[in-house]
């Protein structure tokens, strides 16, 4: 049976909105990126020192949770620039430590920063080129997440070297599995609002890059 036009419509209609979430998301992450390279740039200039993990989870999840109120406002966008600009001065000191404490630490930076691109473009094509449903890892990434941030903080509290690298490697596989299922649900129609998107693929990117330095760091230690 043939499509009537009014199917034809939605259909077309449904497109136009994920394109368009599409776009909006990438150019939003895009901007986001640069405005934590800048505060994260001017963390690094002035020797800020790190802050207290207490303090930053207070004001990543605090941000985190003004994001997810105002995200149909148009104060959503300012709550994105405000979590992504905090969490990109919490970077800057991180930077810091590897350039001052590890001989080849810009080399250890650059890996890390190339491999967190190059996975990115690749999962995002991949699930652009595919147009496959992650949807089904939804349960999955959640739970993980949660039982890896509780490893984190077991391992940044009571200093084990060894669970804070299998911590980092599991926020690898967690990130990755997260980037595709977002842009998944972006292409899907699952997902219709770019701010939350954004924000989604940031947190991915950021825990991406800090787990590789984590991982890059203990692989090629030369302090």
């Amino acid at each position: 049976m043939n499509p009537t036009p009014f199917t034809v419509a939605q259909r077309s209609e449904s497109a136009l909105v994920t394109n368009k979430v599409l776009r909006n998301t990438y150019l939003l992450l895009g901007m986001t990126l640069l405005f934590s390279a800048a505060t994260a740039g001017y963390a690094m200039l002035t020797n800020a020192a790190p802050l207290n993990p207490w303090l930053t989870l207070l004001g990543y999840f605090g941000l985190l949770f003004l994001t997810n109120a105002v995200q149909n406002s148009p104060w959503g966008i300012a709550a994105v620039f405000a979590l992504t600009g905090f969490m990109g001065y919490t970077l800057g000191p991180i930077l810091n430590f590897y350039l001052h404490n590890f001989q080849n630490g810009s080399e250890i930076i650059t890996m890390s920063l190339g491999a967190t691109g190059l996975i990115f473009f690749a999962l995002s094509a991949y699930a652009l080129t595919t147009r496959k449903d992650f949807s089904f890892m939804a349960g999955f990434l959640m739970m993980g997440m949660i039982v890896a941030f509780l490893g984190s903080l077991a391992a940044l509290f009571f200093h084990i070297p060894v669970l804070m690298l299998a911590v980092s490697a599991a926020f690898v596989l967690l990130s990755s599995g997260l980037i595709l299922f977002q842009t998944s649900q972006i292409i899907l129609g699952g997902e219709r609002n770019y701010i939350m998107a954004t924000i989604t693929i940031y947190v991915s990117l950021y825990n991406l890059f800090i787990s590789l330095l984590n991982l890059f760091g203990a692989l090629n230690d030369r302090r």
